[in-house]
């Protein structure tokens, strides 16, 4: 066990050092990938004193490095979406996001260690897994329009504004046919020059202190933990197990069909659950693994886990040293710009959807299921309505996850498309076992009167 361990890390290290050696500008831009998802939460979640910011890049930066080096994929460590816009609204404290963060830990540390997440990741039909992706990312692209850009005007302020947006989208639509160009590096950068400009020009951005990272013990307290669990951690479950881990692996596997390894299930959902029962006792920003950030990695370049080692790196020097004092700075970034990354990084997340007719598992069912008595035209119609019911039940469950904002209901809706499809081929496959059975029990009757009479 050891020696494989080894043996995989040294196969994955070389793969992450080669990849960067030969793109390196294509990583270090994927790196900027999922800037989209994490500055908004995590900012708004340090204004209102509901976590803590160095402590969350320290934590969620040793996260990335691991997981660079272990999986060798742009795995992304992103917020928990629904505890940050829970601790949001209700304005937690600490201990009560500290709490939620924590019970989420506990929960997904148990399905991981009883085998539920492997057996959820064999019974949960494909379709459905593509339709949680696919609503995941049209959900980030209905945010990037109505949270990011619309609200912004014409042509004030000089710095953010649409014509920006316009422009970013503009660029983005050439750098697409080119994929070694950098442009999430490329936007980044001038977003950075941006707010530094605008900073300059007001000299009051708030109560913000430079320093060394000196970590404190937060211990919820006995009401935080019933607030946290039920209102922020019951309602992140749901989005956790489908879209951080199983649509996390399914996607994967995906993007790297041959190498690196597909993380299992199991291994995604240990690593959610032990970042979230360490960071969240020193105040770090519950977090988790989500497609919608490894798409975005992904679409900016991202080829390996050198990419988020670049930048587990740069986080755990920010919180090492900076503090928050950088949040003045990722305050003043134009919206128009970060807009135009998430809705890049939506569209690529819902690309995944296409293949859900492509799965080489079609005709073999077909095959399996009908065996050689029906003609070649007969198993063709049958592949073609298989394709069919499975863009059928992915959209439905598309509709049931942006219509009621929620995942659980679209992987309910979905799975209940998808059995009710199932109900025919199933009747079929009865009255098919039933014939089988009598046409047996009749075939020894025929044979020994055959005997009698040659006797």
């Amino acid at each position: 066990m050891v020696m494989a361990w080894r043996d995989t890390l040294r196969t994955t290290t070389q793969h992450n050092i080669r990849t960067l050696r030969h793109a390196p500008l294509s990583e270090l831009s994927g790196a900027l990938g999922d800037l989209g998802t994490l500055l908004p939460l995590m900012i708004a979640m340090t204004l209102n004193n509901t976590i803590d910011l160095p402590t969350t890049l320290v934590f969620s930066g040793l996260t990335n490095i691991l997981t660079g080096v272990v999986y060798g994929i742009p795995l992304p460590v992103q917020p928990m979406k629904a505890i940050a816009s829970v601790a949001i609204s209700q304005a937690f404290t600490k201990s009560e996001t500290m709490a939620a963060g924590l019970t989420m830990g506990v929960a997904v540390f148990a399905l991981s260690a009883t085998g539920l997440l492997g057996w959820l990741n064999r019974v949960v039909p494909v379709p459905v897994v593509k339709g949680i992706q696919v609503g995941a990312g049209f959900a980030l692209v209905i945010n990037a329009g109505s949270s990011l850009i619309l609200p912004l005007h014409w042509s004030s302020p000089g710095w953010d504004n649409r014509i920006w947006a316009i422009a970013a989208f503009l660029v983005l639509a050439i750098a697409t046919p080119m994929p070694r160009l950098p442009y999430a590096l490329m936007v980044f950068s001038v977003g950075i020059l941006i707010a530094g400009i605008v900073m300059a020009s007001f000299p009051h951005h708030g109560d913000f202190h430079a320093g060394i990272w000196r970590p404190s013990v937060h211990v919820p307290e006995g009401r935080a933990w019933w607030t946290g669990a039920i209102d922020a951690a019951l309602p992140q479950l749901p989005l956790t197990t489908l879209n951080s881990i199983l649509a996390v692996t399914s996607l994967s596997a995906s993007l790297f069909p041959t190498f690196p390894p597909t993380p299992s299930t199991t291994s995604i959902g240990f690593s959610v659950a032990i970042a979230n029962l360490i960071g969240c006792w020193f105040g770090a920003m519950p977090v988790c693994h989500g497609s919608g950030g490894l798409a975005g990695q992904y679409r900016f370049g991202a080829r390996s886990g050198s990419s988020v080692i670049i930048l587990g790196t740069l986080k755990l020097l920010l919180g090492l040293l900076v503090g928050e004092a950088i949040v003045p700075l990722l305050q003043q970034f134009p919206k128009s710009l970060l807009g135009v990354m998430v809705l890049a990084a939506g569209v690529e997340l819902a690309k995944v959807g296409q293949s859900v007719s492509e799965s080489q598992d079609l005709w073999q069912r077909a095959e399996s299921f009908y065996g050689n008595e029906r003609s070649l035209d007969d198993l063709k119609k049958d592949q073609e309505q298989e394709e069919r019911n499975r863009w059928t039940v992915m959209l439905v469950t598309v509709a049931g996850c942006l219509a009621f904002k929620n995942d659980a209901i679209g992987f309910l809706a979905g799975l209940i498309w998808h059995w009710s499809l199932q109900l025919p081929r199933l009747t079929e496959r009865l009255r098919g076992g039933r014939s089988v059975r009598l046409q047996d029990e009749q075939e020894p009757e025929s044979g020994n009167g055959l005997l009698e009479r040659n006797c």
